[in-house]
């Protein structure tokens, strides 16, 4: 079933020689007497090679792309990652939308592959199949020698390993157990999978986060999903940026770490930030023309994805904590400025009615973005025509012609990795060795300047689980200059669970509030749940200057009911109303009242329909609540349109039910009452009749709504007496049928 393949001589050279060739001057964007972007208004949807698509992507001055690998190497690459030693893992989704069906997609043919720069220039030079006969491979994380791998359609998680140094992984083992179905679209399943600063692994979509503990992950449940769709980043300091495609939001889940619920505001970021501006006509939007501008080019986000932090050193240091998002559909990537104002993190386009990189290229489709050992940025090009999933590429959709007639749906098979240069700026050209380091050495990378590094020994450090390296981290924690080798330190403590009282109560007094607050997190751990004591420690930072210190301390405190920790919460709620923490634990409480008043009334529904609601409270939550808002009053961050109308105490949900399956048959399209929504209700008639039953169950019996369940031999009556549609429905058509 596993096989190696590796790159044969003859293409190995071909690819460098090309690559060497593509980093040539970068084309400068035309413009008009007012200095604003010319638009490519006719654009080619031909195939260009590799040299000819980079001639045609404009980055802001100073910056330029070497091409680090291309087909024949790779071929449809969504995700890449470096284990310790500096080589890439890269996942091929190969059965993509290979036409304008989806034809074939859920065949096992997929793989991940592991690409290496044997002599240093910064080009891969071999590539190996690490794992074949996957489908659709959406996840991956190196942890030592071994492989996190997660597939679409399966909530289980594996790891893989090269056990005999072939480069091909032969062993394979399940290390957590999900065997749950998952028929979603594969465009509103998970993804992620982050190790981040808490020792935490973090995905989007479930409401879960993974410690990895011998040999496997254990779940620990989150107060909420945390929404999110494909990609998700993290910061120096442990923050998570989500995004939503589904409902069009570039940027969420940022206020606050997940496990204490969800907090986003509507003015973190205004409607000017969700602009987007390419510089190429777009005609394959979903949406249709009311996405697009007089100039022809999309108006908005709408495929947000594969986001991350730059982290790095060998970019220019304004460029660092800045938040890079791919819009494959408008083919470019924004650049997005992080302020933090008293904990409050808002976002703001780097440029004025520009993006950081965007291109002409009809099939230039960034998926994927990371800070790479080097200290550079990598941009993940998944070089395709299509980049929109079969549900809305169906006949009769706007999206199916304008893919047709271009022959968008048959550039395929292809891909690319770039690297962003510099003028001026050298790539770190020291070659990761770590998984050869000793421990002690490993400590010494947690005051790397360069994020990589720094996490990346940390994990290693845990999962070694070797406790001889404590004094060294005691002292990086007690007197390194470096603020974020000190946290990086206490964290890696806390992982090894040799953190003691005397550390821990140093940290939580450092004259840097960035490392106070993360001590504050740190003792919400398990490790101190029995440890009554360390509230005496904890309630002086009641009154600690810094705001992110007071907001971590009250998060600390949310899910504990004793009399002394309801005293603290009060306290802080009553000395500062307006911080942070006041807005989060007043969201938080709203949101116990609605879930009482819920679970008061599912009481009250026979038993077979209490589990049919609690099944249709998972599918919302994974799949609805992107675009419909887990509140069900939808989804808007940032101004303009929500992505789908509001559910709650909407009297079309709690009235007739045939409409409700018949949406969801068949899928929604078109104003909504005199009302535009910036997404379409795709079709999920795929799934059976007790999936469908069980989510109208839950949405006709929560978000504020109340009605009958709905039982799936009414969902079969319909879905027999519509059997012959293949078109969307219209309001229109369901108020009047």
């Amino acid at each position: 079933m596993i096989k190696q393949y590796v790159i044969g001589l003859i293409g190995a050279l071909s690819v460098a020689g090309l690559s060497m060739s593509c980093n040539g001057p970068i084309k400068s964007l035309k413009r008009d007497e007012n200095g604003k972007v010319i638009v490519d208004t006719l654009p080619s949807p031909s195939y260009l090679s590799p040299e000819e698509s980079m001639a045609q992507i404009y980055l802001q001055p100073g910056y330029r792309l070497e091409l680090v690998a291309s087909e024949p190497m790779i071929h449809e690459p969504v995700a890449i990652a470096w284990d310790a030693n500096g080589r890439m893992f890269v996942a091929e989704m190969n059965t993509y939308m290979q036409d304008v069906n989806g034809t074939g997609e859920m065949q096992p043919v997929c793989s991940i592959k592991r690409l290496e720069d044997t002599d240093g220039d910064g080009k891969m030079d071999k590539a190996v199949v690490f794992i074949d006969s996957l489908v659709l491979p959406r996840m991956i994380l190196p942890l030592d020698d071994r492989l996190l791998v997660a597939e679409t359609f399966d909530n289980s998680i594996y790891s893989y390993r090269d056990s005999d140094g072939d480069g091909v992984a032969d062993e394979r083992e399940k290390v957590f157990v999900n065997d749950r179905q998952n028929t979603n679209n594969l465009e509103h399943q998970r993804s992620g999978l982050v190790w981040n600063l808490d020792n935490r692994i973090y995905l989007t979509v479930e409401n879960v986060r993974y410690r990895y503990e011998q040999g496997k992950l254990v779940a620990e449940e989150l107060e909420e999903s945390p929404g999110g769709q494909w990609g998700l980043a993290n910061d120096d300091y442990g923050r998570l940026f989500y995004s939503a495609a589904g409902a069009e939001i570039p940027a969420l889940g940022f206020q606050q770490n997940p496990y204490y619920g969800r907090l986003d505001f509507n003015d973190q970021y205004d409607d000017e930030f969700k602009a987007v501006w390419p510089v190429i006509s777009t005609p394959d939007v979903q949406g249709g023309l009311n996405r697009l501008r007089p100039d022809s080019t999309l108006n908005h986000f709408t495929a947000c994805t594969g986001q991350s932090i730059f982290r790095g050193t060998s970019l220019p240091e304004d460029m660092v904590g800045d938040l890079l998002i791919c819009e494959p559909v408008g083919r470019l990537i924004r650049r997005a400025k992080v302020a933090n104002n008293g904990g409050k993190i808002s976002l703001t386009n780097a440029y004025d009615h520009e993006e950081f990189i965007a291109s002409s290229d009809m099939n230039f489709r960034p998926v994927n973005t990371q800070t790479g050992p080097d200290g550079n940025l990598y941009i993940v090009d998944m070089y395709r025509g299509i980049i929109q999933e079969s549900e809305w590429t169906k006949e009769g959709s706007f999206l199916r012609p304008k893919i047709v007639e271009r022959g968008l749906d048959k550039n395929i098979g292809r891909g690319r990795i770039y690297r962003l240069v510099y003028d001026g700026m050298k790539p770190d050209t020291t070659r990761p060795k770590m998984l050869d380091e000793t421990p002690a050495r490993l400590v010494q990378y947690l005051q790397h300047p360069n994020g990589w590094w720094r996490d990346n020994a940390q994990k290693l450090l845990v999962l070694r689980g070797d406790t001889s390296v404590g004094d060294a981290l005691r002292k990086l924690v007690a007197s390194s200059p470096a603020q974020l080798a000190r946290i990086h330190a206490l964290w890696t403590l806390d992982g090894l669970g040799i953190l003691n009282r005397a550390t821990l109560e140093a940290a939580l007094g450092d004259k840097d509030a960035k490392v106070r607050k993360n001590a504050v997190w740190v003792a919400d751990g398990a490790a101190w749940e029995n440890d009554a004591a360390l509230f005496d420690a904890l309630y002086p930072l009641k009154d600690d200057p810094d705001p992110e210190v007071r907001f971590q301390l009250g998060l600390n405190m949310r899910f504990d009911d004793s009399t002394p920790v309801k005293g603290l919460i009060d306290e802080l709620l009553k000395t500062y109303p307006n911080d942070l923490f006041a807005l989060s634990q007043q969201r938080y409480t709203d949101r116990l009242v609605e879930r009482a008043k819920a679970a008061k009334e599912a009481a009250l529904l026979a038993i077979e329909d209490q589990k049919r609601v609690k099944q249709g409270a998972v599918i919302y939550k994974e799949f609805c609540a992107s675009c419909h808002g887990a509140d069900g009053k939808g989804l808007s961050i940032g101004g303009g349109a929500a992505a789908a109308p509001t559910l709650a105490g909407n009297a079309d949900v709690n009235g007739d039910p045939n409409k409700l399956i018949k949406i969801l048959l068949h899928g929604l399209t078109g104003p909504i009452d005199g009302k535009t929504y910036t997404n379409m209700m795709p079709a999920v008639g795929s799934n059976d009749d007790e999936y469908i039953a069980a989510v109208l169950s839950y949405i006709r019996n929560d978000l504020g709504n109340k009605a009958p369940a709905v039982r799936p031999g009414r969902v079969k009556r319909v879905r027999e007496e519509t059997a012959g549609r293949t078109q969307p429905w219209t309001k229109e058509e369901l108020d009047n049928n």
